[in-house]
Formats: structure tokens, sequence, C-alpha cells
């Protein structure tokens, strides 16, 4: 056989992730509010592209009946005779019928825009009747006073009470201030550098001392309750002995401290009770970054014939396409350019639809199943939460591991026990001690929280105690994985707990 140089054409098949492809995988991930910003950038580049609500309305007893309008013979051709007949507008078959896709029994995400409407149909104002506004619903956040921060408010203090060089000092000192209130600051360093008698800027720190809020500006937990103490007038020579010993107040070595501190057992209880009132991170209570609140994108609710899952329509844009503006275009001159441009346009506008009716089709599918699966925990709560994987989801419904995981990410679903990521609804299992079957971690925390959190205070439960308590219940669980467990929730062992609540009995 002869070696040398060929060309050969073979055939092959092999997947390939096209541009638009990998758009709709990327859309699957989005939230409904994601969404709605990703469609607002489609609309800036696409002419043919519009948003805005179906002409049809809901009769008046909530039935649909769009099926029972008569049925256009123009609407039974092809995109291209109906384009050439001039009746390009006819022609959306693409084009998502929100309205028909809602329930009879309009859900949550309708009823606001009901609302709205009914009340403009009243002739603006407010609606009592239903309670919305004829108008967009008032943001009460705009009312809020301006966010300031903690070095402001104490920047606006220092210029009002310090100046020239001590308020060069103040603002060094104040920029180093955490958002607890406590200062990070090496005051040595701090003079070395303002090249300042370190006198001088201990004198500073004292009038920081007396800003607003009490306790700021403090080194430790112990001068920051000091400072409070002084300013309600209780720092006497007791009280100061009970803050230098924090530690054994911790510790609930009480008897130690009525020794050190030389008072009894009442004298102590107020002293502790006195020191709850304080506040321990006094900066805390200035702006910070303000959680975004989370909105639902989908809803579950109850209903005569079971569960029903509505998709969020009150976030989710509406996209349609402007067929009468692409005929209007079609049939005025154009050069090669401008037509190709055209198609285009009309094809990215017809993919972007059918890509986010797709996407709406996937996410009540894959919700679907997981409320099937999780059925118990929505009529029984989170304690029947059972061991769900997305392997499982995505074996039932037909669709790969990874496009349930791209559904299942940033989405929220809201049902009568509240809100919760999809992503809840897969929980690790543990063993049951009959064998038969898994119990949920989530339902496995549930149970150590309420056996905790009904514990008597003189028979605080150890981690082999509630180890025994859960095996009764019927879950097998080991004693490291109770603590795992009780840790992760913030729960402290029995040993913390039971000084806690000898302390807070004191204070009682």
């Amino acid at each position: 056989m002869a070696l040398g140089p060929r060309l050969d054409i073979r055939q092959s098949q092999s997947l390939v992730m096209t541009p638009q492809l990998q758009q709709a995988i990327k859309l699957l991930t989005l939230s409904n509010l994601e969404i709605e910003a990703f469609v607002a950038g489609e609309l800036e580049k696409n002419p043919l592209l519009e948003t805005g609500a179906t002409d049809t309305q809901p009769a008046p007893d909530g039935i649909d009946r769009t099926e029972e309008r008569p049925t256009l013979a123009a609407e039974t051709g092809a995109s291209d005779e109906l384009i050439a007949q001039g009746l390009g507008g006819a022609d959306s078959p693409l084009d998502v019928d929100h309205g028909a896709d809602t329930f009879i029994d309009d859900g949550p995400g309708d009823r606001l825009d009901d609302n709205r409407a009914s009340a403009m149909g009243t002739g603006g104002g407010m609606d009592l009747a239903s309670g919305g506004y004829a108008d967009e619903a008032p943001d009460f956040d705009s009312f809020a006073a301006p966010d300031i921060s903690l070095q402001e408010h104490l920047m606006d203090q220092a210029r009002a009470a310090l100046s020239g060089m001590d308020l060069i000092v103040a603002g060094q000192l104040i920029g180093q201030i955490d958002e607890a209130g406590y200062l990070e600051a090496n005051l040595l360093a701090t003079a070395h550098a303002l090249d300042i008698a370190l006198f001088d800027v201990e004198r500073v720190l004292g009038v920081i001392h007396t800003f607003d809020p009490t306790g700021v500006g403090a080194r430790s937990l112990s001068e920051c309750l000091a400072l409070q103490a002084k300013e309600a007038d209780r720092h006497d020579p007791c009280m100061a002995r009970l803050l230098a010993n924090l530690d054994l107040l911790a510790k609930g070595a009480l008897p130690q401290l009525r020794r050190i501190c030389g008072v009894d057992e009442e004298d102590m209880a107020d002293m502790i009770a006195e020191l709850r009132g304080y506040d321990p991170k006094p900066g805390l209570r200035f702006a910070h970054d303000r959680a975004a609140p989370v909105t639902p994108d989908l809803f579950v609710r109850a209903t005569r014939e079971g569960w029903a899952i509505e998709i969020n329509s009150a976030t989710l844009p509406r996209v349609l396409i402007n067929r009468s503006y692409y005929v209007e275009l079609s049939t005025g001159k154009q050069n090669r350019n401008s037509k190709a441009w055209l198609a285009d346009c009309l094809a990215s506008a017809n993919w972007l639809v059918k890509a986010l009716d797709q996407r709406q089709k996937t996410i009540i599918k894959v919700a679907s199943e997981i409320l099937r699966q999780q059925e118990a925990f929505f009529q029984q709560g989170v304690a029947h939460l059972k061991p769900l994987t997305l392997k499982a989801v995505a074996d039932a419904i037909g669709m790969h591991e990874s496009t349930v995981s791209r559904v299942t990410s940033n989405k929220y679903l809201s049902c009568p026990r509240g809100l919760y990521e999809l992503k809840y609804f897969f929980t690790s299992g543990v063993a049951a001690a009959g064998g038969d079957g898994a119990v949920s971690a989530e339902a496995v925390k549930s149970h150590i929280k309420a056996l905790i959190g009904a514990e008597d205070p003189h028979a605080i439960l150890s981690d082999d105690t509630l180890v025994d308590l859960l095996r009764a219940k019927g879950m097998d669980i080991a004693r490291r994985t109770v603590a795992k467990y009780r840790e992760a929730m913030g729960i402290g062992s029995s040993v913390q707990r039971r000084r806690q609540k000898a302390l807070k009995g004191k204070a009682a």
C-alpha cells in the first residue's frame, strides 16, 4: 500500500451547539426578573418585537371563550401566503397567548392586574372592593428616608463637635470603624501616621465615644457595654468588675462572679438583665446593603381537583411579534442587505417567542414532578419532606439531569407553606430505622429543632438522647450526624444550652 497525502470525504454526525441553542439553555437558568431584563435588551435590537397584554379579556364568569370565535380562512394558510395577500398581521401562531394559559380562576399572579383594571374602570383612585390602585401601586420603599451609613452619621456629628486637626483625626478613626461599630485601628500607628501625640488621638476617640449610637468606637465588647452602662448611669464598681469578667459570664460561672463582684443573687440577676438590654453591635442599626426581595417564579395552590401550578405572569414579559410592521417593511423598496436584515429579525423574533414558550413548559413540567414527588411536604409540612435527587426528577420526565439543574436554579416557588427555592426540595436522605425507605435531611433537622425547642430547661437533651428520640420516630441517625445538623442550624451543645437557659432564668 502506497503512502502519501490524499483527500477523503466522510459523512458523520455530531452535536453542534448553535448560538441559538446556547441562548435557549441560558434562558432556563434565568429567573423571571432576569428574563424581563433580557427581553428588554432584545426589544431594543429587534423592531419586530413588542410587549403587551393580549387583546382578549376574560369573561365575567371567568370562562375562557377564545375557542368559540370562528376561525378565519386566512388563519389556516401558511405565512408566505398570508404575507403575499397582505394579511401578515393575521399570522401569529407563535405568539404566546398568556390569557389562554392561565387558570379559569385567576391565580395570585393575575389578581393584581385584575384589581388594577377594575380600579381604572371605576374612574381612577383606589378600588375599595379589590384593594387595588387605579395606577401602579405605590412603592412604600420610596417613602423611607434615604439610607445613611454609619460613617456618614458619625462624620456629621464629628463636624459639629470638632474642628481643625481633631476633625482630621476623627475622620481617620471613623474610617476604621467596622459595620458593627467597633474600632479596628491601632491608636499608636494612627498617631505616628498623623505625626501627633498618642494622647491627642485618645482624646478624640473619647469624643467619638460620646456619639450616637452609644457604644460606637469601642475596641472590645466589654468597652462597648461599659459605654452604654455609663450612658444609663449604671456603671458602678460592681458592673465594672462584671464587664471585666465576661468570659466567666459566658461560662455560666455565677457563684464565682458573685464573689468577684461582691453582690448577692438578686443583684447579680439585675446586672445580667441590665446587660441583656444593651446592644453588643450598635453599628448594625445603620444602613447596609438592603436585601433584595425575592419574587416567586411559580405559584402552587390547592384546588378541588388537586394541586395547581402557575407561572407568575406578573413578572414575566409578554412578547409578541408585530406582523403588520413586518408586512409594511417587506412591501417597501429594499436592497439585498435590508432583506437579509429583515429576515434575520423575523427569525430571531420567532425563535425568542418559541424559546420563552418552551422555557415555561419546561419549568412547569419540572415543578409538576417536584410537586408530585414532594406532595406530602405541601400537605403536612417539612417533617414529611422526602429525599430527592435531580436524576430522579430527570428520569421521571424524560429530560437530562443538567436541564433539571438549570431549571431549578434561581427559581422560587410560593405555596401556602411559604416561599421556597426549587433547590430546597432536593435533599439527601437518612436511612429509616425500620429499613423501609429514607428520611430527608431537612425533615431530620426539623425534628431536631422541634425536640430542642420543647426541652425542659432542667433536663437538657444531649446528642445521645436526641439520637434515641429520633430512632423512636423511625430515623436511624448517628450521633455525629445529629451534632452536624445541630451546628448547621446554629444550635449550641447541651452544655451551652444549659448555661444559656440558666442565665436566662436568672435574668428573668
